[in-house]
């Protein structure tokens, strides 16, 4: 690397190649992104991928600073004391600092069979690996879709606007973020599609089958096609490196986004837990989070003390199949409100949302420094919260 300072950003989703761009407003500082794909991937289109109707991935050239170095890798461990990182190609790369943002995936279902029988979607692979089952599967063939977030939802809906049979089993609640008007609307939508949805408290899936899937309640559906949407896990790699964690495994951070550990290592995106409270996983939030860990740094280069993330948010989009769609409108503290945008301009606003969620890093590349976002004052509340509760059980 060339350069007075060396930046190594470890991780090329939607906060790592933020991040990057953002570090470009600074002359001397050499960054490096390294990512084991030559493709950025849009994570929030997976479920196309699916599908059929999307390929989810864009070429680096345009989304990525020019001057920012991309390393086709994998890191394996990160040397705090050295300052380096080693590669599973071979090698190690020194930093200066180095941002941390390895983004999430799947995690252990815990569930007896699943691992062997259900697909996940929650990498590019694995949805790639799940497009030729679903094209293999005859027309008729039951298919199951387990988890009811945003990726559970919109996966139901994409296969059963296809023309599939599908089951979407909730574990719990339909679409947990979604205020009860919201949550009526995708409801209907995926009524209308074809879509069984199991919800309540017996509606957890207790084992999997090479062609069945087992409910808490005692039902044994058929399912020749699972797939795996619930649960969230990362990385395991800043708990490999000795550096601290919280119990999902990602890095715990001050309100800057500095590593607890190390004033030179930050985190960015779902791999961060400020404060032991990190944000919902989502684009919006990887984006600004991926900004101000960039900001963070230069901050620190240029010598002044870093702020603390404040972070607003607007909502949630979910799309039901390519004709439809809902906004959920939410406070800037992230909790829903009774608003919602749904059908197909629901539909129009969530492919808005993609395909601006890729400018904002263009954006960013062309000109660094650009990005803004909706400030919150309420999370400082729940920090009080927070520390309130750990003094009281003390």
């Amino acid at each position: 690397m060339t350069g007075n300072i060396d930046v190594v950003v470890v991780g090329g989703g939607y906060a790592g190649v933020m991040a990057a761009n953002r570090l470009r407003q600074r002359d001397d500082v050499a960054v490096a992104l390294i990512n084991p794909r030559r493709m950025f991937v849009e994570r929030i289109r997976l479920h196309q991928v699916v599908g059929g109707s999307d390929d989810a991935v864009v070429d680096y050239r345009e989304v990525l600073a020019e001057g920012v170095r991309l390393v086709i890798d994998t890191v394996t461990r990160i040397d705090a004391a050295g300052r380096s990182v080693t590669l599973a190609g071979g090698g190690t790369v020194g930093y200066g600092y180095l941002i941390y943002a390895v983004g999430s995936g799947s995690a252990d279902p815990g569930v007896p069979g699943a691992a062997e029988f259900a697909y996940p979607i929650a990498s590019l692979e694995e949805a790639q690996r799940l497009r030729p089952v679903v094209d293999a599967a005859p027309a008729t063939a039951a298919v199951t879709v387990v988890g009811a977030g945003p990726t559970g939802i919109e996966t139901a809906a994409e296969l059963a606007e296809a023309g599939r049979r599908v089951t979407l089993v909730c574990g719990g609640v339909l679409g947990p973020y979604l205020h009860a008007r919201g949550r009526r609307s995708v409801a209907k939508r995926l009524a209308r599609l074809g879509v069984t949805v199991l919800d309540g408290p017996g509606a957890k899936v207790t084992a999997v089958t090479r062609d069945t899937v087992q409910v808490s309640d005692g039902r044994t559906l058929p399912s020749q096609v699972t797939v795996w949407t619930a649960g969230f896990g990362v990385p395991d790699l800043a708990g490999r490196s000795g550096l601290s964690t919280d119990a999902l495994g990602r890095l715990l951070t001050d309100e800057t986004l500095t590593s607890v550990d190390d004033v030179r290592i930050v985190a960015a995106g779902d791999s961060a837990a400020p404060s032991d409270l990190p944000f919902r996983m989502s684009c919006q939030a990887a984006t600004r989070i991926g900004a101000h860990a960039a900001d963070t740094l230069l901050a620190r280069i240029a010598g002044e003390q870093p702020a603390p993330i404040n972070l607003g948010f607007f909502g949630q989009c979910i799309s039901l199949g390519r004709r439809a769609g809902i906004f959920q409108f939410a406070s800037k503290d992230d909790t829903a409100n009774g608003l919602y945008i749904g059908g197909g301009p629901g539909a129009k606003l969530k492919e808005f949302v993609c395909k601006h969620t890729v400018k904002h890093l263009a954006d960013e590349a062309r000109k660094p420094g650009s990005l803004t976002w909706v400030k919150d004052d309420k999370r400082h509340e729940l920090l009080r919260a927070k520390r309130g509760e750990a003094r009281a059980t003390r």
